[in-house]
């Protein structure tokens, strides 16, 4: 890290910590407006940070990591995506149903972040590329994630929509492989604290060969989803992220699968308890594998790219320097 990404994680860290302890309440939003977050891709010159997606993914980590209830991820994309166009709080979302003549759509979006008190919502577009609405023409639809997290479903009619070349539902990839790099380290965290707190036969669980190989297991798969999504987060910025970003979200997937499934293990069924601080991050782990594309979406992306380039450049673009 940089002088200036230390800086944000330090500042970033301490204020999701406090949040997460003490739950959101309606000061929260304000606490993270306070500090400037959501403006953190917006440029220097327009009030924001000026940061570019290695500073974003360092955010989105924190967020993972302290399974924070609020819409700072979603928000910091939206905000950059919007160039100034909108005040208020944006959002996105993954996926839309509609048709787009000029500048009027007419049709659906689903799986809208936190979309309640949101000022706009950027999605995919019909035809290609994204689109950004004002959500005071929406007709807002509740329903939440499997980690209890909102996602609406939003219906327009001729509603102004402004073209944007960004490609929404790849950010919302990157975004997700970050977040869930930071939720797998932390229930690796919880995971090591526990198993030498509690003991079996007189001894502690981490004394066991068995657990330090499941662990050993979970400790190489969060550190490969977190090398996948800085490295995602370092082709983005050079304007090349497409191939980085669909190994990354894939890479992010597959380890959601193994971490969780350890993590409840070497806890037992305390980890299923709702007093337990464990399934926050396990439910939303499995929630965002699901979210921005599945493993058989980013499968299929990689395929198609891979043959696309053909068989001698391969290993070229497998075996690419990231910065």
């Amino acid at each position: 890290m940089n002088e200036q990404q230390q800086m944000i994680a330090e500042m970033a860290d301490d204020l999701f910590a406090d949040l997460s302890a003490r739950k959101t309440s309606d000061s929260s939003w304000e606490a993270i407006e306070s500090v400037g977050l959501p403006s953190l891709m917006v440029d220097a010159d327009r009030g924001g940070f000026g940061g570019n997606w290695c500073d974003a993914v360092i955010v989105f980590r924190l967020a993972g990591y302290r399974a924070l209830a609020l819409p700072v991820v979603e928000a910091t994309i939206a905000a950059a995506l919007a160039d100034g166009a909108f005040d208020g709080r944006g959002t996105i979302a993954p996926a839309a149903e509609g048709t787009l003549a000029g500048d009027r759509f007419d049709g659906t979006i689903t799986g809208a972040a936190w979309a309640e008190g949101a000022a706009y919502v950027v999605a995919p577009a019909p035809g290609g590329g994204s689109m950004i609405l004002d959500m005071a023409q929406a007709s807002i639809g509740g329903a939440a994630n499997i980690a209890g997290e909102p996602r609406a479903n939003l219906a327009f009619q001729g509603a102004t929509a402004r073209r944007l070349p960004a490609d929404i539902f790849a950010l919302g990839a990157l975004a997700r492989a970050a977040q869930i790099a930071g939720a797998l380290d932390a229930s690796l965290a919880m995971s090591v604290a526990y198993v030498n707190e509690r003991k079996q036969f007189g001894r502690p669980l981490a004394k066991f060969q068995a657990v330090q190989q499941s662990l050993a297991t979970f400790a190489c798969e969060a550190a490969a989803a977190n090398c996948a999504a800085l490295g995602a987060a370092q082709a983005q910025g050079r304007g090349d992220g497409d191939y980085a970003i669909a190994a990354a979200k894939l890479r992010a997937n597959r380890a959601v699968g193994v971490g969780t499934a350890l993590a409840h293990q070497v806890h037992g069924a305390i980890g299923f308890t709702h007093e337990y601080p464990l399934h926050p991050l396990t439910r939303r782990l499995w929630a965002w594998r699901s979210e921005f594309g599945g493993d058989s979406h980013w499968s299929g992306v990689l395929g198609d790219r891979i043959c696309a380039r053909g068989a001698d450049q391969f290993w070229a673009d497998l075996t690419a320097v990231t910065d």
